[in-house]
């Protein structure tokens, strides 16, 4: 049985979708065929958080065995979110997060989307997490790493020094990291 990889997309919409369709292109080739590669496509509803907590506990349900989880963005926000907030069933073997935005502030929009005071204590216990993120990010601040680094120190933190928000569609670094484990 080949191994399972959840990749939760960035954004909400078809052209998010379609972005990131090329992030997942790149894992999957460069992963092989002993990993089966899930790509749902997760559209924005209306509530606080675009549905996705939701969404990503239906999409971890679905899959058998022990799970790889990737996000993107906001999918990566969001699977912080979902972890740290539900309790989980499914044996995870890694969490692999990329440019991943640190929601801050009290605008009524991010609400649904910030993650609470004691997230990091609130994370399954004993699973890798991979954090990766571009200097040259365009759409999430490089400090945003920085954040995250803080608060999970017990993650591993790949600074990339350029690739924008996409990583140049080259997500080799993070396979390689996958089948470390």
């Amino acid at each position: 049985m080949s191994r399972q990889v959840l990749f939760i997309q960035g954004g909400g919409g078809k052209e998010d979708y379609e972005a990131d369709a090329k992030l997942v292109t790149s894992l999957q080739e460069a992963l092989g065929k002993a990993y089966t590669l899930h790509y749902p496509f997760l559209p924005e509803e209306s509530s606080p958080d675009f549905g996705r907590t939701k969404q990503i506990g239906k999409e971890i349900s679905l899959l058998k065995g022990e799970i790889m989880l990737v996000g993107h963005s906001l999918g990566a926000s969001m699977l912080l979110k979902y972890l740290s907030e539900q309790q989980v069933q499914k044996e995870i073997a890694g969490i692999f997060l990329i440019s991943t935005p640190f929601w801050s502030g009290d605008e009524d929009w991010k609400q649904g989307l910030k993650l609470h005071k004691d997230f990091p204590d609130q994370l399954p216990k004993d699973i890798p997490i991979f954090l990766y993120h571009c200097r040259d990010d365009e759409a999430v601040p490089f400090v945003h790493l920085s954040t995250y680094a803080q608060k999970l120190p017990q993650a591993k933190v790949r600074e990339i020094e350029s690739g924008g928000h996409q990583l140049n569609h080259d997500l080799s670094m993070v396979a390689n990291d996958i089948t470390s484990l």
